[in-house]
């Protein structure tokens, strides 16, 4: 298994994947593999050739999956993005990977995407299953840059091959472009596999978004590669969430804290399903959230630490009888992990500094971005995470504070310096900083503080309106604090946790008259 491409028994009659619904469609391992090889056809004679980017702006869906399958089989990109981002967003992305086909949902060819997708003359094509044939369809609406150019050979995937690109928000601004090969993926693959001894036996329920490293490593291709069994039912729905989960036989499933939180708050199903374990990840868990959830549904609670770059899991805490540690990520899965210090040099066990990793699954590098990458890495091949922790006597690692700025909300990482330049644009701010804020649902959510121009009027309501507009519902502050001074060092910089902390003490939004 070291491709996309032969990593799931395509031959298989047992069930890979279940869309709840009135009938459940139940597809087969065999099925899937038919579905995708046809949908791969049809991308290369529309003119994806190998190391296109296919940007998928699809939901968790059937057709994501046998999109995202085909392209990366193609031996072409698959760029996932989130369908909730507003135009200006897609078009960051798509410009940024000069995508040749940008899919959307069917009825979609006049959406953001599709408009973002113009703008740079990539294919524009409608992608949803047939409720007749259930076939996937791909309905070209625009041809763009691949007009003349279809009719490719059909290709045969290769390990080094780049098979999916995510873009990570950095402290620059900038998103940064991650490429991860399919040598990558079967990695991450397989070390899930193990750490949670999945087998053909196990069926998950699908939380997490697949635009998301969590839901598409963790959450689909993990158990694909296992052959067990992979419920989508689309968005997260607490709601419905048990009821699929005990229809159609799930024995695990793995989410945010705040998915974790939200279940804890619904309805409990009677009786308790037979769970075999929770896996919670891409934000930290709060030992209170972990022994509630342990008492709620009687399964062990594993905590685990990913990122992008490392094509999602690097430590998990095991299954019994091994250790569980509230409050600690768990102990390094398939890959080296060292505490190392500025220097890159490793610090005596028991001491912080820079949690780094290194093994097959961690990205060669990001795109173009030579300054990132030689911050990144040290000369000993380790990937520097940008987070602060510690390892006990055990190995177990224990993250202490992020020495990056990002926002975390709820397992989304949101650069503050994107939102600066967005607050800035509005015609009545002077000077706009954000921040993270602590939140019990969410771990983090988004404060800002920003100065209004002289003369100018703005109120708390007005402004998050506004953004409401402009970025991704997840990305608009929940709180704006006013203020006449920003706070800034002796040399004139802005420190953005002392801005953040001084908003808060205040604690009292208020319009700007």
């Amino acid at each position: 298994m070291t491709t996309l491409s032969n990593s799931f028994a395509s031959s298989s009659s047992s069930t890979a994947i279940i869309i709840p619904g009135s009938p459940a469609l139940e597809i087969s391992y065999a099925q899937l593999g038919a579905d995708v090889t046809k949908f791969q056809q049809k991308l290369a004679k529309l003119g994806i050739a190998p190391q296109s980017a296919v940007s998928i702006a699809l939901p968790n869906s059937y057709p994501f999956i046998v999109a995202f399958l085909a392209a990366s089989w193609q031996r072409a990109i698959a760029a996932p993005l989130n369908p909730a981002y507003k135009q200006s967003e897609h078009e960051f992305y798509i410009d940024d990977l000069s995508s040749a086909l940008v899919l959307v949902p069917q009825g979609q060819a006049d959406g953001p995407a599709s408009k973002a997708a113009r703008k740079y003359e990539a294919a524009v094509a409608e992608c949803y299953l047939d409720p007749r044939t259930h076939e996937v369809v791909l309905d070209v609406k625009e041809h763009g840059k691949l007009s003349g150019k279809g009719d490719r050979t059909i290709e045969i995937a290769q390990p080094e091959d780049t098979a999916l690109v995510l873009h990570t928000s950095g402290t620059t601004g900038r998103p940064k472009a991650v490429p991860l090969s399919h040598r990558n993926l079967t990695r991450t693959m397989k070390n899930i596999q193990a750490t949670y001894k999945l087998t053909p036996q196990d069926r998950t329920m699908l939380v997490m978004p697949l635009f998301h490293v969590h839901g598409l490593l963790a959450g689909f291709l993990a158990p694909l590669a296992s052959g067990g069994s992979v419920i989508i039912p689309g968005a997260f729905s607490a709601s419905t969430f048990w009821k699929h989960f005990t229809t159609h036989g799930a024995n695990w499933y793995t989410a945010v804290p705040t998915m974790h939180q939200i279940l804890l708050k619904s309805p409990k199903p009677s009786p308790i399903p037979n769970i075999r374990f929770i896996r919670s990840c891409s934000s930290p868990l709060s030992p209170k959230v972990f022994h509630d959830l342990e008492a709620a549904f009687h399964a062990p609670v594993l905590e685990a630490y990913a990122m992008t770059e490392a094509a999602h899991q690097m430590t998990s805490n095991p299954l019994p009888p091994g250790k569980r540690q509230p409050g600690s990520v768990g102990i390094g899965q398939g890959v080296d992990v060292a505490i190392l210090d500025a220097a890159g040099e490793e610090v005596e066990q028991g001491k912080e500094g820079e949690i780094s990793i290194r093994g097959e699954n961690v990205t060669k590098g990001y795109i173009n971005n030579d300054k990132a990458n030689a911050e990144a890495f040290t000369k000993s091949g380790f990937f520097r995470t940008g987070d602060q922790g510690k390892k006990d006597a055990d190995g177990y690692v224990f993250i202490t504070g992020r020495i990056k700025e990002l926002i975390n909300k709820g397992g989304e990482k949101i650069s503050p310096i994107e939102l600066d330049n967005v607050l800035a644009q509005h015609p009545a701010i002077a000077e706009a900083v954000s921040f993270a804020m602590a939140d019990e649902m969410y771990g983090q959510e988004v404060g800002a503080s920003v100065v209004v121009k002289e003369g100018s009027k703005l109120s708390e309501q007005e402004l998050i309106a506004w953004m409401r507009e402009k970025v991704a519902k997840f990305k608009v502050p929940k709180r704006v604090f006013f203020t006449d001074i920003m706070p800034k060092t002796a040399t004139g910089k802005i420190q953005r946790r002392n801005v953040g902390e001084a908003m808060l003490s205040q604690d009292k939004p208020k319009a700007k008259l």
